[in-house]
């Protein structure tokens, strides 16, 4: 599948950080045009020196949740980690991997935020705007914002806040383990995107999408 290119990515933590904020502007919130058929998850790993990032997509059938296709793509690490600045850190390898599939998504799910960032411009934020495709975040942990714990069963949600706006939700997907943070990133909506999570959510915390694809980076 083809991307289109938003700029280049030899760039200075500072210019990156502008650069988030003249992108922000451009990421829209809204529901899907029609049900997804095929989830994408998406993850990266470094290798064991830390000098390549790799980079694994994987493509499932939705709602059945069979897989179809994975790509796997590694470069050499350009850029060091900053905090809120990930997704300079990730996209080139990720975008790699998605140059190989043979067939577009209908919606990735990323192992990250979304609008739960400093400056609302998380991995799928950035990701789903050089895709073109609904694009949301599924993190394992909090990057920014308050929440009140949801309740102890599955489905439990309570909302993720910052500065007085509801930037993500904090999702029970199993009964008393942590929640995840899920966050809308373009092209798709905060209640669309928990609602997949869940589904997703079939044999553990961690949806089936990313799940897959980080144990197969770690393999």
């Amino acid at each position: 599948m083809k991307t289109s290119p938003l700029h280049g990515w030899e760039i200075s933590p500072a210019d990156a950080i502008q650069l988030q904020k003249e992108l922000v502007p451009l990421v829209r919130e809204r529901r899907l045009a029609r049900p997804p058929r095929v989830i994408a998850g998406a993850d990266c790993g470094l290798d064991v020196e830390n000098v390549r990032i790799h980079a694994g997509v994987i493509l499932f059938s939705y709602p059945e949740l069979k897989e179809l296709e994975r790509r796997r793509a590694t470069l050499p690490l350009a850029f060091s980690y900053v905090s809120g600045l990930l997704s300079f850190r990730e996209c080139p390898a990720l975008l790699k991997a998605f140059s190989l599939l043979s067939r577009k998504p209908d919606v990735v799910m990323f192992d990250g935020q979304g609008r739960a960032h400093p400056r609302r411009l998380g991995l799928a934020c950035h990701m789903g705007l050089w895709l073109g495709i609904p694009s949301f975040g599924c993190a394992k942990s909090r990057l920014t914002g308050r929440f009140v714990p949801p309740g102890r069963k599955r489905g439990s949600v309570s909302p993720l806040t910052d500065k007085g706006e509801t930037i993500g939700a904090v999702v029970r997907t199993r009964d008393g383990c942590n929640p995840v943070f899920v966050s809308a990133g373009h092209l798709i909506t905060l209640a669309e995107a928990v609602e997949i999570t869940l589904h997703c959510a079939v044999a553990g915390r961690i949806p089936l999408p990313t799940r897959e694809a980080d144990r197969w980076l770690r393999g």
